[in-house]
């Protein structure tokens, strides 16, 4: 895969459950109105988990410890904007600490089977979210490849 990195979505199961954000729903948007992930586009001198935490700590207020991110892969630009797809996990708690940032309509925490069966989530992050749980890629991979 690899390539020149656009953007990186964090996978963030809160508990049991994963963080999904409503895409806002206005004209022209790409997956307008769709469920996605905490994440987005790269910015300058940005590592691709630098900037998936960024994006997780703007959109849903959560400062993620980059330690507790387990899984990262890269998917290359052949697949979308969103080329690094990244996994972490922490405590039901954490949802408690939730507030939505000043993207989307709506935030909820997602059973799993929901959110990769729901008719409305961002397509390519359901594929994304099947490797993970199937253990296909990158497990247990040297932070130094994406940190």
């Amino acid at each position: 895969m690899g390539g020149r990195v656009i953007g990186a979505k964090l996978a963030l199961f809160v508990g049991n459950q994963l963080a999904s954000l409503q895409r806002d729903d206005k004209p022209g948007l790409l997956w307008a109105g769709f469920w996605d992930l905490p994440g987005g586009g790269i910015e300058p001198g940005e590592t691709p988990l630098q900037c998936a935490l960024r994006e997780t700590h703007e959109e849903l207020s959560l400062a993620i410890d980059p330690a507790l991110v387990t899984w990262g892969r890269d998917y290359g630009t052949s697949s979308g904007d969103i080329s690094w797809f990244f996994v972490a996990h922490v405590g039901p708690e954490v949802e408690d600490q939730i507030v939505l940032g000043d993207e989307g309509q709506g935030w909820m925490l997602m059973p799993i089977d929901t959110f990769i069966a729901h008719k409305i989530v961002v397509p390519q992050f359901k594929t994304r979210l099947g490797d993970y749980l199937a253990g296909v890629g990158s497990a247990g991979i040297d932070r130094g490849d994406f940190s």
